[in-house]
């Protein structure tokens, strides 16, 4: 592991901002010949849809074209083109996400309620990530910074927003096919049309498979972390009037991967002789109605529900019992196996109701004949049940967990929007949201965690012109308390030392993190639309900063969820796109993270250690990327893309880092008539980095004397080709 860099320099940054103060220079004092203008894309996330250009807060649009680029199958392949976001791994996809430094980072036993949400098609697929494939997807909307007014306690840091594509009239469809190293295969298909004079359907089915990366030696396995991903979507929208319209979403997907990650050598080579599964079966149906039939208001109302199964299992030694052999650690030679071997397995099924109904205001219903309003009523009802089989070292047993934990939020919503002037517009808005949870497991601990939360944003906005914005914005987000159910339990029935059961029964229940933030902000074009500028600025407080900490003794070991009482988040995001030609287009973004906790205190062997002043988990100091797009020929074309990252911290309970890495990522499309060619290829430098970090002892070859930096590295150099015809 390489040694923490030091925070990005004043030097730093103006380097990196040289490139965008020479374009804006050039763009003022030049006309560039024989641009076209950048193809507008909306925001849907909003109340209302917005131009990404001129939406003012701080968001990333990938669309279609970037996904097609990439060859993307899962979201964790397109969240670097985002600045200030991270993902974790710990699992066969980066499904635990972070938006400027905030987010979780795993989940094993306890319940969590993400800092990061995730909707798909308006539906709350919040915690469960693996759902989060790409496959006819129009578009995916990273909102940075609280969004509690529009999203609640699911918005705490951010929001991302996937979009899929919506039914049209015109008959059309494709099959897609493609085959990559790692005996990766895919196969997909869509169909789109009219099935009556008012009724619109669009079926899209894919599956993607591979082997995955991970070679087991032990077991003479090279797909022990395979990939196997099914996505099916039906969407019909009925049209059921000029004034009435209904979507509805049927969503199916069906995870089944391998999970085989870890090496005790930090390489693609494991010795496990039980891999795990990370698999996730979903079914979601969304129906959303929109009426527009008064001249006052326009109503949106969304009624979801979401059931899902999930197994997360590992080899927990990440051994096998013949890995001693012939070494000092050889059981034979001290008469007794003195080395542990167990797997760990988590059973989950959830099951989540939600409602979500919204009026919006039009011309003709503004108050006082100038303010644009919303006002909505929100409920979400989640049942999680998790099943545990585990080894229990204290019993010496293989040994079952169960716990139940249902959740419950109502909200009430609304906002205002007042012009002061033709350009200044003042907008405030405001959510309430009442939590209620009932925790119980099968060792007697209960907890019924319940407050009233609040959040929302007043932001100024200033309209230079048609193209360009000035905002500024102070909001505040929330993000709901829990319990530490299993590790209390598990402390006290291992017969932990008394001050450690005290420390655990005193953070039974943690409390609410709330996020206050302040941002401003820039948003223009140029150049007839040919050259857009993104800029943002915020500031952070966080207070009651859930923060997980980890307790170990040999084999056992317990995670908790506790409070630091504060931390500090700010940053810079910019973002630019340039239509330099009609055939070359330019893209570019940088982001710029400063981060620290303050009072927050892990044990480390039973003396209480303060890590104030420490930067966040997951949290690097700057991330970048770039790309260029270009049509060589009408029907022949190429994008290269450039992206990197600091290094960082694994985890706020431990010291250990990641090293900073950069990636090449590269594509060469071939249309001919109605069949379309794609050569690609990701991290084609085959740099290894990581996408998860372990600090504790779990190598029997040195008597588990030392604890170790243990990394979980990212995708290594994966190409391809695909065919996909159109009709």
């Amino acid at each position: 592991m390489i040694s923490r860099q030091t925070p990005f320099s004043q030097k730093f940054l103006a380097l990196s901002l040289a490139p965008l103060l020479c374009a804006a220079t050039l763009a003022h004092g030049a006309a560039i010949n024989g641009g076209a203008a950048i193809e507008e894309i909306r925001v849907t996330a909003d109340f209302r849809q917005a131009p990404a250009a001129l939406y003012p807060s701080s968001i990333t649009v990938v669309d279609a074209s970037a996904i097609s680029a990439r060859a993307a199958q899962h979201l964790d392949e397109v969240l670097n083109l985002a600045p200030n976001v991270n993902f974790a791994a710990g699992a066969s996809r980066g499904r635990y996400l972070q938006i400027r430094g905030i987010g979780e980072r795993s989940q094993f036993v306890d319940p969590i309620n993400p800092s990061v949400g995730l909707t798909i098609d308006n539906i709350n697929f919040s915690g469960v990530g693996n759902a989060s494939t790409l496959f006819d997807v129009e578009q995916v909307e990273v909102l940075r910074g609280p969004q509690g007014t529009r999203f609640g306690a699911y918005g705490l840091a951010g929001m991302v927003n996937i979009v899929s594509k919506v039914p049209t009239a015109d008959f059309e469809g494709l099959v897609s096919g493609g085959v990559s190293n790692y005996d990766g295969r895919e196969v997909g298909a869509v169909v789109n049309g009219a099935l009556t004079d008012n009724l619109l359907g669009r079926l899209a089915l894919q599956h993607y498979g591979s082997d995955g990366f991970i070679d087991n030696e032990f077991l003479g396995r090279d797909d022990s972390a395979e990939r196997d991903e099914l996505t099916a979507r039906g969407k019909v929208r009925w049209l059921a009037s000029d004034d009435f319209s209904v979507d509805t979403t049927l969503f199916y997907v069906d995870v089944d991967n391998g999970y085989d990650n870890f090496s005790l050598d930090n390489n693609r080579k494991t010795l496990s002789d039980e891999p795990g599964r990370d698999t996730q079966e979903t079914l979601a149906l969304g129906i959303t109605g929109n009426w527009n039939g008064s001249d006052l208001f326009s109503v949106t109302s969304t009624l979801a529900f979401e059931h899902s199964n999930m197994e997360y299992s590992y080899d927990e030694d990440w051994t096998n019992t013949a890995i001693c052999d012939g070494l000092a650690c050889d059981s034979d030679l001290w008469g007794f196996d003195w080395w542990y071997a167990s797997a760990d397995k988590y059973l989950r099924s959830r099951e989540a109701v939600q409602l979500d109904m919204r009026l919006v205001s039009k011309e003709a219903g503004k108050l006082f004949d100038t303010l644009d309003w919303v006002a909505g009523v929100y409920y979400y009802d989640k049942q999680e049940d998790l099943k545990r089989d585990f080894f229990d070292w204290d019993l010496y047993e293989q040994s079952r967990f169960d716990s139940h934990y249902d959740t419950r939020h109502i909200a009430v919503y609304g906002e205002i929007a007042a012009p002061l002037s033709d350009r200044l517009t003042l907008t405030v808005g405001g959510r309430v949201e009442e939590f209620d949870g009932k925790y119980r497991d099968n060792r007697a601990v209960n907890a019924t965690p319940s407050e009233t939360l609040w959040g929302g944003e007043v932001s100024l906005e200033y309209q230079l012109d048609d193209a360009t914005v000035l905002y500024g914005l102070v909001s505040r987000g929330f993000k709901a308390g829990g319990v530490n159910g299993e590790a209390l339990g598990q402390a006290q029935k291992n017969n932990f030392d008394d001050s450690i059961i005290a420390f655990l029964n005193d953070r039974l229940e943690f409390e609410t993190e709330t996020a206050n933030n302040m941002e401003i902000g820039y948003k223009g074009s140029y150049l007839a639309g040919r050259w857009q500028v993104r800029a943002a600025a915020f500031y952070m407080e966080r207070d009651d900063v859930q923060l997980r900490g980890w307790y170990n003794e040999g084999p056992l070991f317990v995670g908790y969820i506790d409070n630091g009482s504060a931390g500090k988040n700010r940053g810079i995001e910019i973002e630019t796109q340039w239509m330099l030609t009609e055939r070359l287009e330019l893209f570019a973004s940088i982001g710029y993270l400063d981060t620290e906790i303050e009072d927050f205190f892990i044990l480390d062997n039973d003396v209480l250690v303060d890590k104030s002043g420490r930067e966040q988990g997951h949290a690097p100091s700057y991330q970048y990327s770039m790309a260029a797009q270009w049509a060589i020929l009408d029907n022949l074309s190429a994008r290269v893309d450039v992206e990197g990252r600091d290094s960082f911290y694994f985890s706020d309970s431990h010291d250990q880092q990641s090293s900073a890495y950069n990636l090449l990522h590269a594509s060469l499309g071939y249309t001919i008539n109605n069949l379309h060619f794609k050569l690609w290829g990701r991290n084609l430098t085959d740099k290894d980095y990581a996408v998860r970090g372990f600090y504790f002892a779990n190598d029997p070859r040195d008597f588990y004397e030392d604890d170790q930096a243990y990394i979980q590295l990212g995708d290594p150099r994966t190409f391809g080709l695909t065919a996909t015809y159109n009709f």
